[in-house]
């Protein structure tokens, strides 16, 4: 019997998972800055979201050292909904459309509930993040708790390594999970119509299918997330832009 054909613009249930070179990620970011270039003021818009976003989240947990794995991890895990615009932006290049501020901004109406519930899912890991971070200080500080200078010494220092083990071990184990639910989930869900669980378990089918690959992206997303918080967030004005856009094409290419 011959095998039928999947008719143009209707995916399977699960797409198909491409395997990529572990250069890839090289060539997302080159095309993420390719999008910012080519739709400079919506993209810088969003840029300073990220930026406003940051001051917000600092401004609110008061800059105590606790809440560092909260600052870091909002950006990994509310970052992907701070950029649906940036995927709209990359999507409308990617169709040579007209490119304007205002089409990115009402970009998540076209499957708003199933983005709502994936939202609400990445807000819960983010509290629960933030609470065992807040754990682990109570658990290795019976007493008051380290200033900001006091902290960084620890980290500098060998004299507190179960507490540094303890910490970055759940900050690693958080990291993981936010990165493989949310890889490509929200393009799926912006371009395909896909329900929350199945752009999920895609997304995470596409961690697993390119391991290496992978992990030079998430290297990657570490080291320009760093520069965008280590310069005051001013970094993020830049850094955000193009981690957005990269992403759009990392869902291209891994996303048959």
């Amino acid at each position: 019997m011959a095998q039928q054909e999947t008719p143009a613009g209707v995916y399977p249930a699960f797409p198909k998972i491409r395997d990529v070179p572990v250069e890839q990620p090289l060539q997302w970011l080159k095309r993420g800055w390719g999008d910012l270039l080519s739709c400079p003021v919506a993209s810088l818009f969003y840029g300073f979201c990220f930026i406003g976003g940051g001051a917000l989240m600092v401004l609110a947990l008061g800059g105590a050292p606790e809440y560092i794995a909260a600052v870091t991890s909002g950006f990994l895990i509310l970052g992907p909904f701070f950029a649906i615009g940036l995927y709209e932006i990359s999507r409308r290049n990617e169709k040579h459309q007209p490119c304007s501020l205002g089409p990115t901004l009402m970009a998540w109406k076209g499957n708003a509930s199933n983005l709502g519930i994936f939202t609400a899912v990445l807000l819960v890991l983010f509290l629960v993040w933030a609470r065992a971070s807040m754990v682990t200080f109570a658990l290795f500080y019976s007493g008051e708790m380290p200033s900001m200078s006091g902290f960084l010494r620890h980290v500098i220092s060998t004299d507190h390594l179960g507490f540094l083990a303890a910490y970055f071990a759940i900050g690693g184990l958080f990291a993981l999970i936010a990165f493989a639910i949310s890889l490509i989930t929200i393009p799926l869900m912006l371009d395909r119509n896909l329900d929350a669980i199945t752009a999920a378990i895609t997304s995470v089918r596409a961690l697993a299918a390119n391991p290496a690959a992978m992990f030079v992206w998430a290297g990657l997303i570490a080291l320009l997330g760093g520069l965008g918080l280590v310069t005051f967030l001013a970094g993020m004005l830049i850094a955000g832009p193009i981690l957005g856009h990269a992403t759009w094409h990392a869902y291209r290419d891994l996303v048959e």
